[in-house]
Order: C-alpha cells, then sequence, then structure tokens
C-alpha cells in the first residue's frame, strides 16, 4: 500500500468505528480496540475517503513481527518545536531515511523512520534510545510504535492527511 511516499504492509487495514470492536487481553492488561481489522488490500477509493476525513483509516506497522518503519507521533501544542528538534536529533544521530507527516489534526505529527525490516525487540531498542533523546528537550507528548508492550491491533499507525 503506498500513501504519499510510504511504502505499507497491505495485506489487511484497520478502520476506526465509533465504539469499541474488540477486547484484547495482552500481558496481564486489558485493551479496548476502536479499530476494526478489515482482511483486505486498501483500496484507492478508501484512501481518498480518509483523505477527505470521511473514515479514518490505519494501517499495521509488523508483518511477521518485522517492521520497515519506525513512528513517532506526536500531539501537542509545541508541535513547530517538536519538529525541528526532530530534524536536529536525527541529523546528530545520523539518521537520513525519514519522512514528517500531519496527522489528523494542525498539532499531530507523524515521523516514520525507515528501517530495513527490524524485529519488534530492535525496533523496540531503537525506539527507546530515540525517545530518551528527545525526553532531554521536551515534555514527552510522543507515543513510539510499534512496541512490544502492544498488542498487534495497537501496533497500527493512522495514515497520515499531508506531506510536510
Amino acid at each position: 500500500m503506498k500513501v504519499f511516499d510510504l511504502e505499507l504492509f497491505d495485506s489487511h487495514y484497520y478502520i476506526k468505528r465509533n465504539t469499541i470492536v474488540e477486547k484484547i487481553t495482552f500481558n496481564n492488561r486489558t485493551f479496548y480496540a476502536k479499530f476494526e481489522h478489515v482482511n483486505e488490500a486498501l483500496t484507492p477509493l478508501l484512501l481518498k475517503q480518509h483523505l477527505n476525513r470521511q473514515y479514518t483509516i490505519a494501517a499495521p506497522l509488523l508483518e511477521n513481527n518485522l517492521t520497515n518503519y519506525l513512528v513517532l507521533e506526536y500531539k501537542g501544542e509545541e508541535y513547530l518545536r517538536f519538529y525541528h528538534l526532530i530534524k536536529h536529533l536525527f541529523k546528530t544521530l545520523d539518521i537520513t531515511s525519514y519522512q514528517i507527516y500531519q496527522g489528523k489534526y494542525k498539532e499531530t505529527l507523524q515521523v516514520f523512520i525507515e528501517v530495513d525490516q527490524l524485529t519488534l525487540q530492535e525496533a523496540d531498542t531503537k525506539l527507546q534510545e530515540i525517545s530518551d533523546a528527545l525526553r532531554q528537550k521536551l515534555i514527552k507528548k510522543w507515543k513510539c510504535l510499534p512496541l512490544s508492550s502492544l498488542p498487534e491491533a495497537y501496533n497500527i499507525i493512522t495514515l497520515p492527511y499531508k506531506k510536510l
């Protein structure tokens, strides 16, 4: 599935519903999912409806316990500071292959870091390093995905709305 410059897994997608569609027990925790798993490939029409804000569509970040992207999603009023901080941090960490998008709202930024088939554990470790470096400069208002502490149905990312 190609969304902007991103090549996401296309074996299935998730669509957000107004009610809880699934109760998931994972590592002695209970999660209530509002995203319904649809076992089909995303169509161009659905993508267009997502971009027109008729539906909220999400893509899986994991396939066979491997990921092609590490994602940081920031939601907060200091999104411009986060944007510039990320660019500076990535230059310092020598991360060159990344894309920054705007989420559903102006204050939501999605940073996709391209990686070569990392396992979930390797992704967890890398994301922790990046998150720790960010935490030194900014109050934590971002989430990192994929994480081993979340079930597969939560290791998804809503499709971006606009490339920055």
